[in-house]
Order: C-alpha cells, then structure tokens, then sequence
C-alpha cells in the first residue's frame, strides 16, 4: 500500500499510543524544514513502525517527545537534494527508551538524537550521508552492531555522557573533514570492539573527556587504514586505550598545538603495526615500550595551514632527516609501556567491506 503526501507536509501523523504501522511505501512529503515534513512524525509512546519503505521524503521518521517505540527494518531515502539540504533519517528530540533497529538509510543528511537518553541504536546501516549517526546533549544511548560506509562522519558525540559504541563498522569516511568517530566534550564512555578503517581520521577527540573525575575507555578497537588514527585537537587527558590494534595509519596519532601530548592519557597493551622491537621471551609483549615520537611531523600538527603538505615529498624528507639526525629533541607523543606482537591478541572484528555488500 502506498500513501503520497503530494509534496505537502508529512506523509503520517502519529499522535496515539500503541499503534502500528508496517509494511506501507510512504512517500511525497513536503520540504518544510520549519514543521519537519516528514515519512512519519510520531508523537506518542509504545508505537511500531516496521518494514516500510519511506522515500523522496525531507525527514524519514521523526520522533519528538516520544517514549518506548520501535522504528524496525524501514528502508529510507531522502530527496535528491545537495547534502546539507536533505533532513535526517531517523530524528530524535527529547525522546526516551526508543529502539532504532535494523533500518537501511541512504542518501539523508543525519541520524540525529537530541536532547534523549536510554535509546538502542543497533544494526542499522546508512551511506551516502553526512553524519550517520550525531548526538547531541544525549546520555545513556547505545550504539550497537551498526554498518556505516562513504558517509561524511561515521558517529559524532558532543555533550552526550555515558554512550556505549560497541561492534560497530565505520568504513570510508572521507574528505578534509572525514572522521569515523568524533568527540566534542563527552564523557565517561565505552568505545568497544568497533571498526574504523579507511578514514581521514579514525578517532576525532577535542576536550574528552569533558566532566570532572570521569574516563573514558577505548577498548579492543581497530583503527586501520586510516590517514590519522587517533587525532586529538588539543592536549587532553582522561582516556584508557587499552588492547586497540593501530594497524597501517599513515600517522598513528597527532595532536595539534604546539608543545603538545597525548602521553597524559593510558596506552597500555595495544597492537602498533610500527613498532619496532622484539619478543625474545615470548610471551605475546614487545621487549620495549612503543613510542611515538613528533619529528618535522609537528610543523602540520602544530600549523594548521601546514596539513596541507602532509605526506609531501618535502615533508617527507625533512622528517626523514629528522630521525636520522634530529636538529633538536623531539616530542614524545604516546608511550605503550607493553605492546603486543600480535594482531589476533589486540582488536576484534573481522569484517571487510563485502559483508556491507559492496
């Protein structure tokens, strides 16, 4: 069954509770950005939105002031518009206790949740967006088991404390400003077991975490591939990384600033593809600490004019000289105390791109 808004206003007001809608092609809304022309504006509790096809539509499904429904298995398409243009697939505002599951978003700006805690954001699958997935002042949500590939940004939280983000793959965020996860004053999280390859920058950390006394705990992740692996914008503290595998980024970590470190944070037992030292006991643990080091590489982290030489010939050769000869000391920027040898024993997931069915 298809309903056709005729291009005005949303497709479905849902102003009840305990209701369901499945199986239906939705289509045809508005382009009012003011009233939120949607697929579907829910505005209730205990409501089921399942197996339907939402298309040429501003926003897909907005929820607003909305607790305990499930927006399950919908495949939603937003209108063919320039990216900033388009309205998000899924859009939370002050919305409690929902599960966002299974939905395959193409083509939208974000998925948004604002101002919302205890939702389950799990198994869902977005490209061709800008954020994939943005909070925003948002606390206690889950992020699980999600696919996010060629998007702008993978996951980005800012002034959002206590998210989980376990088993999740983030492949191909791309562009000046790609990050696969990005953080903006956010505490006391658990990033788990996620993937993060082929970015411009793995992780994005500014000023996180933000809240006093609070940690947050980067756990056997894998960050690969990427052109920077951990950026940090500035010189912070507070976060545990711990059993990550670092593999093949073309920087493993900078910090911009100069002077600055990333070594106030805890890296213990992750996996570096550049380390440099042996094994002779065997027992899976680098004879050495890792160290990072900061040659002729901080002209472009310190200036932010100068990344656009990064990975030049002449950079390149500077820094070259630079640990061959150093002109002056250089700066320490990260310290693992006990690498591990070994992929397998840092780092989980063991998907590629074909499993996303590319």
């Amino acid at each position: 069954m298809t309903i056709d808004a005729g291009q005005k206003g949303s497709v479905v007001y849902l102003d009840t509770d305990g209701a369901t809608l499945k199986g239906l092609h939705l289509t045809g809304s508005g382009t009012s950005y003011n009233d939120i022309d949607a697929g579907v504006q829910v505005r209730g509790r205990f409501n089921v939105i399942k197996d339907c096809v939402i298309d040429d539509c501003l926003f897909g499904i907005d929820l607003q002031q909305s607790e305990n429904n499930i927006i399950r298995r919908n495949s939603i398409t937003g209108k063919p518009l320039e990216l900033g243009q388009r309205g998000d697939s899924v859009r939370l505002w002050y919305s409690f206790n929902n599960k966002i599951q299974d939905n395959v978003c193409t083509d939208v700006r974000d998925m948004v949740v604002w101002y919302s805690a205890n939702n389950e954001i799990t198994g869902n699958r977005t490209t061709g967006s800008r954020y994939s997935l943005h909070f925003m002042y948002s606390r206690y949500n889950l992020v699980e088991n999600n696919w996010y590939y060629g998007n702008t940004v993978g996951v980005f939280l800012m002034y959002s404390d206590g998210v989980v983000l376990r088993n999740n793959h983030i492949l191909h965020s791309a562009g000046p400003t790609g990050v696969g996860i990005g953080f903006k004053e956010t505490s006391d999280l658990v990033i788990e077991n996620n993937e993060v390859l082929y970015c411009a920058s793995g992780l994005y950390i500014d000023v996180s975490p933000f809240q006093p006394d609070t940690i947050n705990r980067f756990l056997n992740n894998t960050i690969a591939y990427n052109g920077i692996g951990v950026r940090f914008l500035n010189d912070w503290h507070g976060n545990i990384f711990k059993g990550n595998q670092f593999a093949d980024n073309l920087t493993q970590v900078a910090v911009g600033g100069g002077g600055a470190t990333a070594n106030r944070n805890e890296w213990l037992g992750n996996y570096w593809s550049d380390y440099e030292g042996f094994d002779r006991d065997h027992d899976g643990i680098g004879d050495k600490p890792h160290e990072i080091f900061a040659y002729a590489d901080r002209i472009w982290q310190d200036s932010p004019y100068a990344q656009f030489f990064k990975g030049s010939p002449l950079l390149e050769t500077l820094d070259f000289l630079e640990r061959l000869a150093p002109f002056s000391d250089p700066r320490l920027l990260v310290r693992d105390p006990a690498p591990r040898l070994k992929k397998e024993d840092a780092g989980a997931v063991q998907s590629r791109d074909t499993a996303f069915g590319f």
